[in-house]
C-alpha cells in the first residue's frame, strides 16, 4: 500500500510539476545500459534471422533477375532481328519503287550445300507464276536466274556460279562484255575484254538486255581490279557484286515484257504478295504455261 501510495503521488507531482524532470532524465541515463542488455538476445535473433532468410532472399532474387536478364536479352535480340528485318524490307520497297517492271517479293528459305554450287530456295513457285529463266535481285543489284519451278518453292541460279554468265556493259561508257561465276560470291570475271578497252576500277557494270534474259540496266557489280598484261590478248577484270548475296533474305522477282511475260501477267502490281499472288493463280493454267514452254531450255553461257 505504501508503495501504491508513493506511485500515485509520483506520477500525480510528475503531471503537476517539472521538478522530477531531472531526476527522471538521470534515472533514464543510468538504466539505458540494463535496457540494451535485455534487449541483447532480441536482437541478436532478429539478427540471425534476418542474415539467414537475407541469403535466401539474395539467392531467390539472384535467380529471377537472372532469369529476367535471359528473357529481356533474348527479346532484344528479337528486336534487333525485327529491326533490321524492317529496314531490308525497306529497302526492298524502295527499290522496287525504282522499276518498271512488275515485281513479286519472295523470301530466302534455303542455301544449296553443294560447296561448288551458287543456289538458292526460295518460297515461291509456280503457283506465283514464277516461271524458268525469270530475273532475281535484292534491294542493291542482280542476284541470279530462277533455274528450277515448283509447285510451291524455286530454285535460283546465283551470278556467282562458274555455269552462269550474263552480257553486261559500262555503265560509263556503255563497253559490252560477258561477266561469268567464279564460284566464289565475292567476285565475277569479265571476260573478253580488250586489253586496249576503256575500262577503270570503281566503274559500275550493268546488264545490257542482250540475250533477252535479263531486262537492260539492273546494276550487276562494281569493277575492283583490272589488269592488263601486253603478253595476253584480254585484260583480267573482276567485278564485286552489288547484290548482298550472302546476306539478303527477301528478294524480287521481276516480271518484264523482256522475258515475254508482259502480257501473261499485266495486273501483278507492288501493292502487295497476296494480291500478286491472288491475280497469278487467276490465269487459266494452259495461258500461263505457254510461255513457259517456250523457254524451257537449260540457260546458255550467255545467258
Amino acid at each position: 500500500m505504501a508503495l501504491t501510495v508513493l506511485s500515485i503521488a509520483l506520477m500525480v507531482v510528475d503531471a503537476r510539476f517539472e521538478a522530477l524532470k531531472p531526476l527522471r532524465s538521470h534515472l533514464g541515463m543510468l538504466l539505458t545500459p540494463l535496457y540494451y542488455v535485455a534487449d541483447l538476445p532480441v536482437r541478436a535473433w532478429d539478427t540471425l534471422y534476418l542474415q539467414l532468410t537475407s541469403r535466401a532472399d539474395l539467392i531467390a532474387e539472384n535467380e529471377r533477375l537472372r532469369a529476367e536478364a535471359l528473357l529481356a536479352k533474348r527479346k532484344l535480340q528479337k528486336l534487333a532481328a525485327l529491326t533490321e528485318q524492317n529496314v531490308r524490307l525497306r529497302e526492298l520497297l524502295n527499290s522496287s519503287e525504282l522499276l518498271d517492271e512488275k515485281v513479286l517479293v519472295a523470301e530466302l528459305i534455303g542455301i544449296d550445300p553443294n560447296a561448288f554450287s551458287q543456289r538458292i530456295l526460295i518460297d515461291k513457285g509456280e503457283r506465283d507464276g514464277v516461271f524458268l529463266g525469270q530475273p532475281v535481285l535484292d534491294a542493291t543489284g542482280l542476284m541470279g536466274q530462277v533455274v528450277e519451278v515448283m509447285p510451291f518453292t524455286s530454285r535460283v541460279l546465283l551470278i556467282t556460279d562458274v555455269s552462269h554468265s550474263l552480257p553486261v556493259q559500262v555503265n560509263r561508257n556503255g563497253l559490252r562484255a560477258i561477266a561469268s561465276g567464279t564460284g566464289s560470291s565475292e567476285w565475277l570475271e569479265l571476260r573478253h575484254v580488250s586489253d586496249t578497252a576503256d575500262i577503270r576500277v570503281d566503274d559500275i557494270i550493268v546488264s545490257s538486255g542482250l540475250g533477252q534474259r535479263f531486262p537492260a540496266g539492273y546494276p550487276v557489280g562494281r569493277v575492283t581490279y583490272v589488269n592488263r598484261d601486253s603478253s595476253q590478248p584480254f585484260a583480267e577484270v573482276r567485278v564485286e557484286p552489288t547484290a548482298q548475296l550472302n546476306r539478303s533474305r527477301y528478294l524480287l522477282l521481276v516480271f518484264s515484257p523482256e522475258s515475254a511475260y508482259g502480257d501473261v501477267f499485266p495486273s501483278l502490281s507492288l501493292e502487295g504478295d497476296d494480291e500478286l499472288t491472288e491475280e497469278a493463280q487467276e490465269q487459266p493454267a494452259a495461258e500461263a504455261q505457254q510461255p513457259a514452254d517456250t523457254r524451257t531450255e537449260e540457260p546458255t553461257d550467255a545467258q
